[in-house]
């Protein structure tokens, strides 16, 4: 049985607002519906939900699930990784689709920065990533993979997810199954895991799904397994 990302990866929206644009982006669309703040191309940064970091039971989170990295202004990503500092804990996972626009330099070593690609023509984004962001581990999210990115440069990837396009528009875009394999085949070469999300499940059919975490993220749910034993 599939496993739903969500339930390996919970989000810690630190910052709502982006100002990339894509047009089917889901976090403009919730903005919208639930007014979260009043102007979504006007990010802002919800510093109070840090204390969430101080919880002893581990977790993996992705910080950037309604915004993009390349908006943060760099008094909250000092203020981030300070508090990301005191708690090695847990794994904190960001994502961007302007990796050309980020200039930084950690040691934190459970920090993952990765960059969204959904077609051919944005492969660049592997290569600004790994220029621009140095240290910590790199991932790249396929999704939603639009068409047949090719042979891919994944030299010095550590993780990499596949997912379609969902909601209405799902009705006319759908991946390719022959393009979800041929990136497996690629990153199983490199020896890199592979997760593909729940969404590919009508596609791929669910007794072929490959859905691999990396080591320390499964570290941490299975830390997260015993703090729950102990605690029953």
């Amino acid at each position: 049985m599939s496993v739903c990302i969500k339930d390996q990866i919970q989000n810690m929206n630190l910052v709502i607002g982006c100002t990339v644009g894509c047009d089917y982006c889901y976090a403009r669309n919730n903005v919208r519906c639930f007014h979260m703040i009043e102007d979504f191309g006007r990010p802002e940064f919800f510093s109070e939900k840090l204390r969430l970091m101080d919880r002893s039971k581990p977790r993996n989170f992705l910080l950037t699930g309604m915004s993009d990295l390349s908006v943060w202004k760099k008094d909250w990503l000092e203020e981030v990784f300070s508090k990301i500092r005191g708690n090695p804990q847990h794994q904190f996972l960001f994502l961007s689709k302007r990796p050309d626009l980020l200039n930084i330099d950690t040691d934190l070593k459970n920090v993952w920065f990765g960059v969204t690609v959904t077609r051919r023509s944005e492969l660049w984004r592997i290569d600004a990533l790994r220029r621009n962001v140095r240290g910590g581990h790199y991932h790249v999210t396929f999704e939603p993979l639009f068409d047949d990115p090719g042979t891919v440069d994944l030299q010095g990837i550590d993780w990499i997810v596949i997912g379609t396009m969902t909601g209405a528009k799902s009705r006319k875009v759908k991946t390719d199954p022959a393009w979800a394999k041929s990136l497996t085949e690629q990153a199983h070469d490199l020896q890199i895991p592979v997760f593909w999300k729940e969404d590919l499940v009508p596609i791929m059919g669910e007794e072929n799904m490959v859905q691999e975490m990396p080591e320390a993220f499964i570290k941490v749910l299975e830390a997260q397994k015993e703090w729950n034993r102990k605690k029953s």
